[in-house]
């Protein structure tokens, strides 16, 4: 999409209007928010008394400003975490400061480190009749798949290009200090990320990489840059169309080639074509009923002793097994159809599926924070740019929630990322 093109309004928030206030379930979400701060290092002002009073709860820390409450706990009550989150696009409630300060995303990062025990054990045995399930039309599928990537990822390369460091990655960079870095080291963090997973995989010159994956084309260019030769797969237009000018432009047109093409369309294809394979946070929008044949496909294309480099966002494997099948704000709103695996869960499903192991893990958790806490100032900075290009106030609170969101995450350790580098058995070794 160029800036000459206004976003398919499908793509904002659909906000459904807020319930009635009171009611039992607004009850319950109000007595629910306000013993779970009252525990915790926040500071939360509800805003809206009579007479414009101000209370305030929690323990001091991180502070937001509640401004309609009885919006927010309609919300909680009606929609659980997607209403708390619906309830700040709304401007229901709000960082105590500006987009851009941390203030939002120090705040639900304290409330992530305590995600398993914001319930009540005893209501947690609820969850299965109240937290809403994955549609069924946002299922990997490959009838779903193409348009649960264009959701995201076809919003606009503009978009992307007004927050994103130069070489439009879209993944955690690797940096040499993670707590202090800033916006000078961007670029060699993501040049660090992308090196250590073609170490890994082991590419050199004459490799036959496959790329499942290809965001903007940095990775692809690197590779050809050893001498790779590089088929990268794709199913986002608009990213396929700036990675081939992208990779054009760095003269590489030669090595790589970028197909528009589902990942389970290589099964059908004669295997053992590849000496390796690298993806980068892709398997999060796989879906965790789609696992094994993620990696049935991994194996298939893959020539025995090859290896495979892949990135991957990860929960707990106790949080995943609670979560996997749960609709959130983030696959209403940011990613339909994404699940996020266990370290786990990975090791399980090849072993059971696969002649993949797992030879090397190296966590970066800590890293991603960094890269979304850069993301976010630079999104918000972007102010004027991202509504040049036609998305509204919401949208923008929307993406900003987002990126803090997410930050809070791997900040509080409730999820994290992982470098894991396999090895294909040989099949003397397999036997």
């Amino acid at each position: 999409m160029t800036v000459t093109e206004a976003p398919d309004v499908r793509t904002w928030p659909d906000l459904h209007p807020a319930p009635a206030p009171g009611g039992v379930a607004a009850r319950i979400a109000e007595w629910l928010f306000r013993s779970a701060i009252n525990r915790l290092d926040v500071t939360v002002r509800i805003r809206g008394g009579s007479g414009g009073t101000e209370e305030v709860i929690g323990r001091g820390g991180p502070a937001i400003v509640v401004h309609r409450p009885a919006e927010l706990f309609a919300r909680i009550g009606r929609d659980q975490l997607i209403g708390f989150g619906e309830a700040y696009l709304t401007g229901a409630w709000s960082e105590d400061g500006v987009p851009g300060d941390g203030v939002l995303g120090d705040f639900l990062a304290v409330l992530a480190a305590e995600m398993a025990s914001l319930v009540p054990e005893p209501l947690q045995r609820l969850r299965a009749f109240v937290v809403p399930r994955l549609p069924r039309s946002q299922r990997g599928t490959r009838e779903n798949t193409q348009a649960n990537v264009a959701h995201h990822y076809d919003l606009s390369n503009d978009l992307f290009t007004a927050f994103l460091d130069p070489t439009l990655s879209y993944s955690s960079a690797l940096f040499d200090d993670p707590a202090n870095a800033g916006t000078a080291e961007f670029v060699a963090a993501q040049h660090r990320k992308i090196d250590r997973l073609l170490d890994q995989a082991g590419v050199g010159e004459g490799t036959r990489l496959l790329e499942i994956g290809t965001g903007w084309g940095e990775l692809a260019i690197r590779a050809a840059a050893r001498g790779a030769e590089v088929r990268s797969i794709t199913l986002s237009v608009e990213q396929q169309r700036l990675a081939e000018k992208r990779i054009a432009a760095a003269g590489h047109t030669d090595a790589v080639v970028v197909d528009l093409c589902d990942y389970r369309a290589l099964l059908d294809e004669p295997g053992a074509a590849y000496d390796a394979v690298v993806s980068v946070e892709m398997i999060e929008a796989v879906g965790a009923e789609f696992w094994p044949t993620y990696f049935q496909t991994l194996d298939h294309v893959l020539v025995p002793g090859g290896k495979v480099a892949l990135q991957a966002i990860t929960l707990p494997h106790d949080r995943m097994l609670a979560t996997r099948s749960t609709h959130t704000f983030i696959t209403k709103y940011i990613f339909p159809g994404g699940a996020l695996p266990s370290v786990r869960a990975i090791e399980e499903v090849t072993a059971r599926h696969t002649a993949l192991r797992v030879t090397d893990d190296l966590a970066i958790g800590q890293h991603y924070a960094t890269t979304l806490r850069l993301w976010d100032e630079a999104f918000v900075a972007a102010g004027e740019e991202v509504t040049a290009l036609g998305f509204d106030a919401t949208f923008a609170r929307m993406w900003h929630f987002y990126l803090e969101y997410c930050r809070a995450g791997f900040t509080a350790g409730y999820i994290d990322d992982h470098q894991l580098t396999f090895t294909k058995a040989t099949p003397e070794a397999a036997r």
